[in-house]
């Protein structure tokens, strides 16, 4: 019987398999989850074999996630659908807003269902940003610069994702499309006034605020709002998320190893202030020091508040399918025409 608390930390693997760190690090209850990387994939039957491994190894069910966006963000490919960038669904919409509409809810019914099938619970999507041709890290992951045609692509997308049976992640609050800056690489300011962003960037995740799942906050800093990244700040998550647009689902932080916070403070300061500010799922990525610190920060804390259970176990996939099932119906059929169709365009 696997233990239902969950801790909140979201860990990335090194390779094909578990190493004899990560089965350990894997027993720890502060783990909550692991995100999937290209280079965890291989082809499905070895990513099923590396979540048997995982299912071994934990005392707990842990969250499985992914970038699964499509265009350059997919992180599995072989015997995966090619899936397009939602640039091209917002193109389309200019010519044809129906069509559009379709293809949106085509697009995330077809990479849930898809990622069912190996036992992923969670694609980190869909995608909010604006794409004002500032950040190129975001660029053709957008569906849009109109916010409004933001908004109803977007709901087309969440609507098949939750057709499929998966839970949805709105990204990346309250918006990353207005700054030059890769959060990736460099340290990131928004200047702009509340005003400005509530009428430009801030529309898709408050239109859509009641019906997302969860949220990832961003790591950039709006300075006229708060002194601190939108997720380490109470003012964003607290007041403006949850009162303000009322929104009541989990939230993650983006990869607390990006450059944009790494600099500002130790991993455990990173830890404690995203707990603070009301984060369920804690994102640490590609600096193992820095996951095996904040797992041991935790652990000497021996705080029940610091489980976010409850947040977390909402978001466990609703339904399981088979490769061989989905792929005799006709939805699944129809769903990858579609989709290469868009993709030659």
């Amino acid at each position: 019987m696997k233990n239902t608390l969950m801790g909140p930390i979201i860990l990335d693997l090194t390779g094909f398999e578990l190493s004899h760190e990560e089965r350990e690090m894997l027993k720890h209850p502060q783990v909550g989850g692991i995100i999937f990387f290209s280079r965890n994939y291989e082809s499905p039957q070895q990513l099923k074999d590396l979540i048997l491994q995982i299912h071994e190894c934990s005392a707990q069910r842990l969250l499985l996630t992914v970038d699964q966006e499509g265009g350059r963000v997919q992180r599995f490919l072989s015997g995966f659908t090619p899936l397009p960038p939602l640039s091209k669904i917002g193109a389309l919409y200019t010519e044809n807003p129906k069509q559009a509409m379709v293809l949106a809810e085509v697009h995330g019914w077809l990479m849930a269902s898809e990622l069912l099938t190996l036992g992923i619970d969670l694609s980190f999507s869909p995608i909010l940003d604006l794409d004002n041709h500032l950040n190129q890290v975001i660029g053709t992951r957008s569906f849009h610069n109109n916010p409004t045609t933001v908004t109803k692509l977007a709901r087309a997308t969440i609507q098949g994702i939750s057709k499929a049976g998966m839970c949805t992640v709105g990204k990346h609050f309250p918006g990353h499309g207005s700054v030059t800056s890769d959060t990736h690489t460099d340290f990131a300011v928004d200047p702009r006034s509340y005003k400005m962003i509530e009428s430009s960037d801030l529309i898709p995740f408050s239109k859509l605020s009641l019906t997302l799942d969860a949220m990832m906050a961003s790591h950039i800093i709006y300075s006229q709002i708060d002194s601190l990244p939108c997720g380490f700040s109470s003012v964003w998550l607290q007041t403006i998320l949850r009162k303000t647009l009322n929104f009541s689902g989990a939230i993650f932080t983006d990869d607390l190893s990006m450059h944009a916070v790494q600099a500002m403070w130790g991993i455990v300061e990173r830890v404690k202030l995203a707990l603070h500010a009301g984060c369920h799922g804690l994102l640490i990525c590609n600096n193992r020091k820095d996951a095996i610190t904040a797992l041991e920060y935790l652990e000497s804390t021996q705080s029940d508040a610091l489980y976010s259970d409850w947040h977390l176990q909402k978001l466990f996939s609703r339904r399981t399918l088979a490769t061989a099932t989905l792929r005799r119906t006709a939805a699944w059929r129809d769903a990858v025409r579609l989709l290469s169709e868009l993709n030659d365009k």
